[in-house]
């Protein structure tokens, strides 16, 4: 599955700074960590970008190809400068728009820049009318509809990636399923098909810091079983990264990821939790099962459900 580096945004107080003050030093820095990383994709999360953050992407980008081949995710919901960054690009065929939704105006610009540079572009599956849809059938009608517009546009489905939009587990358990749900319908629904993918850390979005790593990791096996392409990840968490190649290549390394990977069979092949085999005597097979349980609400959630 591919990945795309999501630790370079101003949600972060210190990024934030950074790139407010054009802190070369430091975004140099940062982008050299990931890159160690070898994700597929680096996202540049600007916000809004504007006043004194007018020009942001511009410069990012520069720092950015000074640095590296790797293809680059332009992340903001100023479309000026996603294409002030685009035109930068040595590359642009192979970087990302992330991202749109449904809502006309949006779309028609995400969509234009899409089809102007050859890029692909993240479509969440969602508008201002309806928000995130409850349901996994209401989030595929939004997927059409976007999709009628990149066919009107001569934009390939292969260059799109929908977003099925997952909620944090301890806010609504239900939506887990509902996300792996539309994943499968994603994959099912188009011909050609188009591409898929999840923010993965809004999953574990409030719950204990502690308990955050593991609950992304489980939840990112799931919709791998489910056919997910591609997840916006923490490219800093080692484990996550060894995981997504250990599934994969289908070798298991350590005794654990045994229980991994009988939970991306589980998925792929439609069965109940039930059809998961662990080891009920090793504690760190014990945790992965148990938050399989809380993703799939098969136990209700609590910020203690490890220890019940």
């Amino acid at each position: 599955m591919q990945l795309i580096s999501e630790n370079l945004h101003i949600i972060s107080k210190t990024t934030k700074e950074a790139v407010l003050n054009r802190d070369t030093n430091y975004i140099t820095n940062l982008l050299k960590k990931q890159i160690a990383t070898n994700p597929d994709w680096i996202d540049l999360n600007i916000g809004p970008a504007r006043g004194a953050f007018a020009g942001t992407m511009q410069w990012l980008v520069s720092i950015a190809q000074d640095l590296t081949d790797i293809p680059l995710s332009l992340d903001s919901t100023n479309a000026d400068e996603i294409e002030l960054g685009l035109a930068l690009a040595k590359s642009p065929q192979d970087w990302i728009i992330n991202s749109t939704n449904a809502n006309h105006d949006r779309l028609d610009k995400v969509t234009e820049l899409a089809s102007k540079y050859d890029c692909s572009f993240i479509a969440l599956t969602m508008n201002s009318e309806l928000g995130i849809p409850k349901e996994a059938d209401k989030r595929l009608e939004l997927a059409f509809e976007i999709n009628s517009v990149t066919e009107e546009k001569g934009i390939a489905n292969n260059k799109i990636y929908f977003d099925p939009l997952i909620l944090p587990v301890c806010v609504d358990q239900t939506q887990a399923t509902e996300a792996l749900n539309t994943i499968r319908m994603l994959k099912e629904s188009f011909e050609p098909q188009v591409n898929t993918t999840i923010g993965l850390s809004n999953v574990s979005n409030g719950c204990p810091k502690e308990l955050r790593p593991l609950i992304n990791r489980v939840f990112m096996v799931m919709a791998m079983g489910c056919g997910l392409d591609s997840a916006i990840v923490d490219s800093f968490d080692s484990e996550l990264l060894r995981l997504n190649t250990m599934i994969e290549s289908q070798n298991d390394q350590e005794a654990y990821d045994s229980v991994y990977l009988s939970i991306y069979n589980a998925m792929q092949n439609f069965e109940d939790l039930d059809a998961v085999e662990y080891d009920k005597n090793d504690a760190e097979q014990v945790k992965i099962y148990k938050t399989a349980e809380i993703l799939l609400n098969k136990k209700v959630y609590s910020n203690s459900y490890l220890e019940i």
